[in-house]
């Protein structure tokens, strides 16, 4: 394909996930990112593309980075420092903005910052195109499908462990914010629960669940008229990612993907009726280059419904984007539907 594609934070874990996908698809990619050796590196896997060293507070070195890309892909958090001069310099340029956020002060500050800018320069701006926000916001977008209106949904995220990356534990470390959840049809603080306990069916099997929402609850909540929504996350994996011990991801198998699990299940309801999807795979970090994929393959073919700052529940057809994607990387069931009694 013509359409040259940037990758910024090629060489981190998930990056190299969403190159060799992208590579794979045909299209000529711009590897860049703040360490150049690590780009040398990378380079020796795919010597046909060119590597841009740029950093995030020197604009000029951005702007001559992406420089001639159709799509600038963000892969470097934490994305609440490298989202705001990435974006700025893909407005400059002209060229469509994607992110793997799962922070949501970074993702509600993209919405409120550049929301006119990006209409205007009839740019797409999409933030959270990744396991965490992006794939939450396509379950919860295809199951409310002919909704104009919905009561609730709940996101309820197994894993059956957590092997964070050295990116996940310094966004972590970064992410000091008090996490928002969505009542009344208004963001507001995240008040503590109890846990409960959710079947997620094998291999997963029954987990204790906590009260965690990422930034799938800002991205549902600009563009779903929905009145309360609800991420729980397995405790075990919560207890993996806070023990410092917990080794990083390691490869089993050709794709690279470590032999973790996932599991979500989305739950929406409205009156007396609920419905429910469940997407299973393997490996958080490598199903994101699968999500990230699809979303150019959109973008460069026209699959769009709007132009500026906006997620990719709402600007494909959630339906059809889920179907799309491999059952090697993702199995997203049929929706049940039920009456509530």
């Amino acid at each position: 394909m013509e359409d040259t594609i940037a990758v910024y934070g090629a060489y981190g874990h998930t990056g190299k996930f969403i190159v060799a996908a992208l590579s794979k698809q045909g299209y000529n990619l711009l590897l860049s990112g703040r360490d150049q050796e690590k780009l040398i590196l990378l380079n020796k896997e795919y010597p046909q593309f060119k590597i841009k060293l740029a950093d995030i507070n020197n604009p000029k070195t951005l702007d001559e980075a992406f420089s001639g890309a159709k799509i600038i892909i963000n892969c470097a958090g934490p994305y609440l420092d490298t989202a705001e001069p990435i974006i700025q310099s893909a407005l400059r340029l002209k060229a469509h903005y994607i992110d793997l956020s799962a922070e949501q002060k970074a993702v509600l500050d993209v919405f409120e910052q550049f929301s006119e800018q990006a209409k205007l320069a009839k740019t797409l701006i999409i933030p959270a195109a990744a396991f965490y926000g992006g794939l939450g916001d396509l379950l919860s977008t295809a199951i409310t499908q002919n909704w104009n209106q919905i009561d609730e949904i709940n996101i309820y995220i197994g894993l059956d462990s957590w092997h964070p990356t050295k990116g996940t534990r310094l966004t972590g470390d970064r992410n000091h914010y008090t996490r928002l959840t969505l009542k009344d049809n208004s963001l507001q603080d995240l008040q503590p629960g109890l846990p409960i306990n959710w079947d997620f069916k094998n291999p997963i099997g029954i987990k204790e669940v906590v009260a965690l929402p990422l930034s799938e609850i800002i991205t549902i909540s600009r563009h779903l008229n929905v009145n309360t929504i609800n991420t729980y996350l397995s405790q075990n994996s919560l207890d993996d990612l806070r023990n410092k011990e917990t080794p990083e991801p390691k490869p089993v198998d050709e794709k690279n993907r470590s032999s973790q699990n996932f599991c979500i299940e989305v739950v929406a309801t409205k009156n007396n009726n609920k419905r429910t999807i469940i997407a299973q795979g393997q490996d958080i970090y490598a199903v994101t280059a699968p999500l990230v994929v699809e979303t150019v393959n959109r973008i460069v073919s026209g699959k769009t419904k709007k132009t500026g700052v906006t997620t990719i529940g709402e600007v494909f057809d959630a339906v059809d984007f889920l179907q799309s994607l491999n059952e090697d990387d993702i199995t997203v069931s049929t929706v049940q539907e039920t009456e509530l009694t």
